[in-house]
């Protein structure tokens, strides 16, 4: 994520709202999967209020009134998926666990029409979105510490293993290798990824400790 380099910074956007229920709440959501649709469409220099107002079937001035600019639409769609029940997979094995995980990540980033690159994408040109992506990272990131516990519980892992840096080495290939370098799907990717990770962690390598200097 990235924020601006000079002047002043924006002031924090306020966390997710509660849901609304009723007419509001089908108008909001209507709304969010428009500027989803949209987005994935024509990406974030093709996203206007308007067109997400006519594709959701509401009045501009309703979108404009709640949500104000394109970054506090996006902000929203990021914080609303946050409140989903969304849980990883549980296999009885890191191994399968991570593969599970990765193959989820895998398929949104090559589904079309692009909507979550589209969406991290718009993160780095919105600091309203770079901070609902934030949250919404920490927050899946969060969750799938029940991974790590898991194995740890079943004598898989050293004691001591950390859970968010094994978590970011599991995942961090199928971004690299999508979105950075933009190769082509590989269904090998999540599953390779994932043994690597566990094998590294079998041996040690997220416990956080320094190896021992030489003697």
């Amino acid at each position: 994520m990235t924020s601006e380099t000079a002047g002043p910074q924006p002031a924090p956007p306020p966390g997710p709202r509660p849901r609304p229920g009723g007419r509001t709440a089908r108008t909001r959501r209507q709304v969010l999967d428009a500027a989803l649709a949209e987005l994935g469409a024509h990406g974030y220099d093709g996203l206007t209020m308007e067109a997400v107002a006519a594709r959701a079937g509401v009045h501009r001035t309703t979108v404009y009134r709640r949500w104000r600019d394109v970054g506090g639409l996006l902000a929203d769609v990021l914080d609303a998926a946050g409140t989903d029940d969304w849980g990883p997979p549980d296999t009885g094995s890191l191994e399968d666990d991570l593969t599970g995980l990765n193959e989820e990540i895998h398929d949104a980033l090559t589904a079309r029409p692009p909507v979550v690159p589209a969406l991290i994408a718009a993160s780095f040109r919105s600091p309203q979105a770079a901070e609902a992506q934030r949250r919404l990272w920490d927050d899946r990131y969060a969750r799938c510490e029940v991974v790590v516990e898991r194995a740890l519980a079943r004598g898989d892992l050293p004691a001591g293993t950390e859970a968010r840096p094994l978590l970011v080495a599991a995942t961090a290939p199928l971004y690299h290798q999508l979105l950075l370098l933009g190769t082509a799907p590989d269904p090998q990717l999540a599953r390779r990824a994932a043994r690597a990770t566990a094998l590294a962690a079998a041996a040690g390598a997220f416990t956080g400790r320094q190896p021992a200097a030489d003697t």
